[in-house]
C-alpha cells in the first residue's frame, strides 16, 4: 500500500467533496493525518510541509461499504479449495466465525479495494439455518486481524429456499419453511435457558458447561449485535420479523428482494435492509420479484438501506454500478450515495469510524475523475487509513 505522508498531513485540494452525510463542497479541501480525517471544508489552513494533491475537477467520496459479501471466504477462480462459504454438515452453526475463513489477499478483496470499496461485511453463506458470525473488515491488508472494524457484526441466519433445499435433500430437518422457523425458535429457547442458568449459578461449579453455539445466541439476546437474516420473499421477511419480535432481538434484513412490497411497515418498525444482489438473472423462485426499484422505494419510505453485491454472486468491485442502476430506476442520487456510505455504516454499527468524510473518522476515501454514479468516471486513487491502495487494471 502506497504512503502519502507517513505521520504528516496530506491535503486533497480543489475537488468536489461528497461527504456521504448529505453535505457537498463544490471545491473543497480534505486534510488527513495519521490515518484519520483531520479537517474538511470549503477552505482549510494547509500546514507547511504537507503533501498537497491537486484534485481540481475531480470528485471525492468516502470509501464505499459493501454490506453483504463473501469476499475472502469464497475466493475467485479457485473452486472448492477456495470455497469456505458454507459448512453444510449441520443446519445450526452459530459458533462459526467468518473471520476464520478469510484469505485477505484473494483477488476479490484486492479488486474491491482498488475500486473504492474500502470496507465489507463478510458473512457465512445461507445453506444453514444459522450460518455463523459475520465480520466487518477493511478490504486491504495482509492479515485479517489487522483489517477488522467490527467483529462480530451480526449472526447470519437464513430463511426461504436454501436451508430447506440443502437439508431436505439429506432427509434432515429443515425440509420446509416451518422446519427452519422451528429450529430457530428451539435454539433461541435453549440459549435463553442457558443464559438464565449461567446467570443464576452462585457457585461456578454449578454453572452449565460452556457452549460456544449457545453463547453466540446469548450475545444476540443481550443486544450485542443483530441477526442478519437472509430473506427474499415478503412472507419469509415476515417470519424473520416474527421470530425477532418473539425473542426481543435486533434484526437486519439481508437481500430483502420483496421488501418494497412492505416498505411502509418496515419503515414504521425501523427495520434496516441490505438490498442485493439485484444485477443478473432471477435464478431462483424466491427472486422473481427482483428489481432495481426496490432500494429506492425503501429509501423514499424512510427505511435505512444499503446496496450490496453478495460477492461473488456479483462483483464487489462494481458496487457503484448497482447504485447507478438504482438511480436509473428512480432512486434519489443522494440516497444512492448514502446507501453505499453512511447508511451501511449505521446498519453495521460503525458510523463512528467510517461512512462519511468527517473529522476523526478513518481516512478512507476515493478520488474519481467525475461523478462516481456516472459509469464513464474512473477511480483515480483509492485510500484506506490515509494511504493509497494500489490500483489494478482489467477488473
Amino acid at each position: 500500500m502506497g504512503d502519502g505522508t507517513g505521520t504528516g498531513v496530506t491535503a486533497i485540494t480543489g475537488a468536489r467533496l461528497l461527504t456521504g452525510d448529505g453535505t457537498t463542497y463544490a471545491s473543497g479541501v480534505l486534510l488527513v493525518q495519521a490515518g484519520r480525517i483531520l479537517e474538511i471544508g470549503a477552505s482549510a489552513s494547509i500546514p507547511d510541509g504537507a503533501t498537497v494533491i491537486d484534485a481540481t475537477g475531480k470528485v471525492v467520496t468516502p470509501g464505499f461499504i459493501d454490506a453483504h459479501t463473501h469476499l475472502g471466504v469464497h475466493e475467485e477462480g479457485i473452486g472448492r479449495e477456495g470455497d469456505d462459504t458454507n459448512d453444510m454438515t449441520d443446519p445450526l452453526t452459530p459458533h462459526l466465525r467468518a473471520l476464520d475463513g478469510i484469505n485477505p489477499v484473494e483477488g476479490g478483496l484486492r479488486a474491491a479495494a482498488a475500486h473504492g470499496v474500502s470496507a465489507a461485511v463478510i458473512l457465512p453463506g445461507s445453506g444453514n439455518v444459522i450460518g455463523g458470525l459475520g465480520t466487518l473488515v477493511k478490504t486491504w491488508g495482509n492479515r485479517v486481524d489487522t483489517m477488522v472494524i467490527r467483529d462480530p457484526c451480526g449472526l447470519k441466519i437464513a430463511f426461504g429456499e436454501n436451508p430447506k433445499r440443502v437439508y431436505g435433500d439429506k432427509n434432515k430437518m429443515p425440509s420446509t419453511r416451518m422446519g427452519t422457523a422451528a429450529l430457530l425458535r428451539e435454539t433461541f429457547v435453549k440459549a435463553r435457558d442457558y443464559d438464565r442458568k449461567a446467570a443464576s449459578a452462585e457457585d461456578p461449579s454449578k454453572a452449565p458447561d460452556r457452549d460456544l453455539r449457545l453463547e453466540s445466541l446469548v450475545r444476540v439476546l443481550h443486544g450485542e449485535f443483530p441477526l442478519l437474516a437472509h430473506a427474499h420473499r415478503a412472507d419469509d421477511i415476515h417470519t424473520a420479523l416474527r421470530i425477532a419480535d418473539e425473542f426481543g432481538v435486533g434484526i437486519v434484513l439481508e437481500h430483502a428482494t420483496e421488501a418494497h412490497l412492505i416498505a411502509d411497515e418496515l419503515a414504521a418498525r425501523g427495520t434496516a435492509c441490505v438490498v442485493g444482489p439485484t444485477f443478473g438473472a432471477r435464478g431462483k423462485v424466491e427472486t422473481q420479484g427482483k428489481t432495481f426499484a426496490t432500494v429506492g422505494t425503501l429509501a423514499r419510505a424512510g427505511v435505512t438501506v444499503a446496496i450490496c453485491s453478495d460477492h461473488p454472486v456479483t462483483p464487489s468491485a462494481h458496487l457503484r454500478l448497482y447504485a447507478a442502476l438504482a438511480v436509473r430506476e428512480g432512486m434519489d442520487r443522494g440516497d444512492a450515495l448514502r446507501a453505499l456510505t453512511i447508511w451501511p455504516a449505521v446498519i453495521s454499527g460503525v458510523a463512528d469510524r467510517i461512512g462519511s468524510l468527517t473529522p476523526g473518522k478513518d481516512a478512507d476515501f476515493t478520488i474519481y475523475s467525475g461523478d462516481p454514479l456516472d459509469l464513464g468516471s474512473v477511480v483515480e486513487s483509492a485510500w484506506q487509513f490515509g494511504r493509497q491502495v494500489p490500483l489494478r487494471a482489467h477488473d
